[in-house]
């Protein structure tokens, strides 16, 4: 029997596993938490843990999800219980927890283990050492396939900004945001308006003397924020407490929030499994989820802005589809080359390298090509028109968006009940 190995045991490493278990292979979860959930488990700790390791998970305090629970479940295992569309975070950790006991997954999960490096072998396997973090003791162990889940909401991604070293105030990422206190009576600005920027802007606008909302979007959200925020465009460089914006209008902050997202990072992968981050494009993958160098590696979850749980779990049956043989892969140089076409049509839109990954309205092209080059069953084309629709709701009403509710009407449309 081949065996599998599962970083993570949240939303990715959760299906990845259900899908490789039904294939018939032996499967190995390692988790560096002490519980499944990944980045919806929330913690109050920041920075490092008690085990030496960075605190994994973004949640915060009264977090609500800001997509519909109905687009938000796997599959065939939908969210239920809830008669709100926009549900709490610890809705979707007990969904998990829900889905962890329907498929017995929860024995194959080695809970406190820290992957500390994967590294390929001449014999086509893996070698895996991984750390149990009770015990201390460090295991080398061999496996055939590996499926990456580790996810990427976890590592910030700070922008460079000239001067920033000389801010004489607090600078702080949203990965470390936990509530609004720390930032009673600061004059604030919030860096990044994307849906944490303009979720943490509201939230903290309630408690803070001013907040400023720095960012580049094309057109200025409709949403109306508090009195006392403002919008800025980017910001040209800091000088000390002064921050100097593009259009050469300045003003003193005491804190600088950073909502500017995560880069991808896999510090446990060794050099010469053929992957690096360029500008937080993942390269080299097949379809953004097979491992190009050695396609007996898989990364399941990389693309965002999408229906997560739902091409989570289309990614991991994409990826048994070619391990059990169903259907083989292309030649290196073919997955090399259409990688490549599909990256120049990204530029010839418009997309930087750092967005290679982004699907958003896209994203139902992206469902269409998995599901059609390996010939499985495709997500139902309702989840993408819905995930669209509140994503412009959001935009538009941030203030008022989660009171929408949403019922799913058939597989390609959905009603709005309220």
């Amino acid at each position: 029997m081949k065996r599998v190995v599962v970083v993570g045991a949240g939303t990715a490493g959760l299906c990845a596993a259900r899908r490789a278990l039904e294939n018939g292979f032996a499967v190995t979860i390692y988790e560096q938490n002490s519980e499944i959930g990944g980045t919806w488990v929330y913690t109050d700790e920041v920075g490092i843990n008690e085990y030496g390791i960075d605190v994994h998970s973004s949640m915060y305090q009264g977090l609500r999800t800001n997509l519909p629970k109905e687009v938000m479940g796997y599959p065939d295992f939908q969210i239920e219980g809830y008669d709100e569309s926009y549900v709490p975070s610890k809705a979707i950790e007990n969904f998990l927890g829900d889905f962890c006991k329907k498929y017995d997954l929860e024995k194959y999960i080695n809970f406190l283990h820290y992957v500390i490096r994967i590294m390929p072998r001449h014999d086509n396997q893996w070698e895996v050492v991984v750390k149990n973090l009770k015990t201390g003791i460090v295991d080398f162990l061999m496996f055939d396939y590996v499926m990456i889940c580790n996810g990427h909401y976890h590592t910030p991604l700070y922008p460079t900004i000239k001067g920033s070293e000389t801010f004489q105030g607090q600078q702080i990422h949203s990965h470390d945001y936990k509530n609004a206190e720390r930032f009673r009576d600061e004059t604030v600005l919030i860096i990044g308006a994307g849906p944490s920027g303009m979720d943490l802007c509201h939230e903290i606008s309630k408690v803070a003397a001013s907040v400023t909302l720095s960012h580049h979007m094309p057109e200025t959200p409709k949403t109306q924020f508090r009195p006392n925020v403002n919008q800025k465009p980017d910001v040209d460089y800091i000088n000390g407490s002064t921050v100097v914006f593009t259009n050469q209008e300045e003003a003193q902050y005491t804190i600088i929030f950073y909502c500017t997202g995560y880069k991808y990072s896999f510090p446990f992968l060794s050099a010469n499994c053929g992957i690096y981050v360029d500008d937080n494009w993942v390269k080299p993958l097949y379809k953004h989820c097979i491992n190009i160098e050695y396609p007996t590696m898989s990364f399941i979850g990389i693309p965002y802005y999408v229906c997560a749980a739902q091409m989570m779990d289309l990614q991991s049956r994409f990826t048994m589809t070619y391990w059990k043989g169903k259907k083989e892969l292309p030649s290196k140089e073919e997955m090399l080359k259409d990688t490549l076409d599909e990256m120049q049509r990204r530029f010839a839109k418009g997309y930087k390298k750092r967005q290679a990954h982004m699907m958003g309205e896209d994203q139902i092209y992206y469902y269409n090509d998995l599901a059609e080059t390996a010939a499985i069953e495709n997500i139902k084309p309702v989840m993408t028109y819905l995930h669209n629709e509140s994503s412009r709701r959001f935009l538009d009403d941030l203030l008022h968006f989660r009171e929408d509710v949403f019922r799913i009407v058939d597989n390609e449309s959905f009603v709005k009940i309220n």
